[in-house]
């Protein structure tokens, strides 16, 4: 059962979750997932994570870089489409990819342009760096990516922050219109939220409330994988 944040005041619960992490005799990277509602604050604490252990050691993932492309579908027929639902997302590519990281290989990670709905031709290469985050609304939704992961993490937020920081999001940066976001909030985002995100929770090992706010998460987050590092290194030498 998933335990909230306050953060680990229970050492032993600490323990617990780094023990299922990989050592220095099983040389992979440690596969980290985090999840929560649209705009809850998962990429705040994700992006976070890796500014405090360090890019070269954080490879950061998300999972909409995965939405599927649908070349055969004109703007208007893209709009509409419900991408709050796991299977506009190619997760089979994503599990694919991850798998090639634990085996020390790098990926290509598509490039999704949400201006136009569109994958784009370009990639970014992702290294098989000590550390992998993989970051999505859906992410503990799906059965087969969250066997590749070791430690599963949910953002909780309040609904009325998760709107209002979605809006700012998809106004400012995405070039939708308020009429566009709050109906797409109404149509898809929160039943779906409430059919397929909420109910992840439950896979969670940790549940982070106060979103992307709670500094005492990412401090506690980020000093797991030190000490995890810090392990692996010891048992290499």
């Amino acid at each position: 059962m998933a335990e909230s944040f306050e953060p680990f005041q229970d050492e032993e619960m600490r323990s617990r979750e780094q023990a299922k992490w990989p050592t220095g005799g099983e040389d992979r990277p440690v596969i980290i997932g985090i999840a929560g509602g649209s705009g809850s604050g998962k990429t705040t604490i994700a992006e976070s994570v890796v500014t405090a252990v360090g890019v070269d050691t954080v490879s950061l993932i998300q999972h909409d870089a995965y939405y599927r492309d649908l070349p055969h579908l004109d703007f208007e027929e893209r709009s509409r489409v419900n991408y709050d639902h796991p299977d506009s997302l190619e997760t089979e590519l994503l599990i694919e990819h991850i798998r090639s990281l634990r085996s020390g290989r790098e990926i290509r990670r598509p490039v999704y342009d949400f201006t136009t709905h569109r994958r784009t031709k370009e990639t970014v290469l992702v290294r098989p760096d000590p550390v992998v985050v993989i970051e999505g609304i859906l992410v503990l939704s799906e059965r087969e990516l969250r066997r590749v992961m070791d430690l599963k993490i949910y953002v909780d937020a309040d609904a009325d922050l998760r709107l209002m920081r979605r809006m700012q999001r998809d106004i400012i940066e995405r070039e939708r219109t308020l009429d566009s976001v709050l109906a797409q909030y109404q149509e898809t985002v929160r039943p779906m939220h409430l059919q397929f995100v909420e109910p992840s929770k439950r896979y969670a090992d940790i549940i982070v409330p106060s979103g992307g706010y709670n500094l005492g998460a990412v401090g506690t987050i980020t000093s797991m994988i030190r000490d995890v590092m810090s392990g692996a290194r010891t048992n290499a030498t």
